[in-house]
């Protein structure tokens, strides 16, 4: 597989984590986070991309991430 790097920058050096957010209405109101995301982050320039995590991507967020 052909890795472009990062879209902003070219680097291939990349972290993810995981984030749970509120949504709107009563879920922000008692702050339930029942939102999951992976954030992939470009490690030289901190470019990220939110990716959701119950898609069916799954392991090839990082394949996502650098085209």
């Amino acid at each position: 597989m052909d890795e472009k790097g990062c879209v902003k920058c070219g680097s291939k050096d990349a972290r993810t984590k995981e984030v749970a957010m509120t949504g709107t209405g009563l879920s922000k109101m008692f702050d339930i986070q029942h939102n999951q995301f992976v954030v992939v982050s470009c490690a030289n320039c901190g470019y990220s991309e939110f990716y959701n995590k119950q898609s069916s991507a799954g392991s090839n967020i990082l394949d996502l991430f650098f085209g």
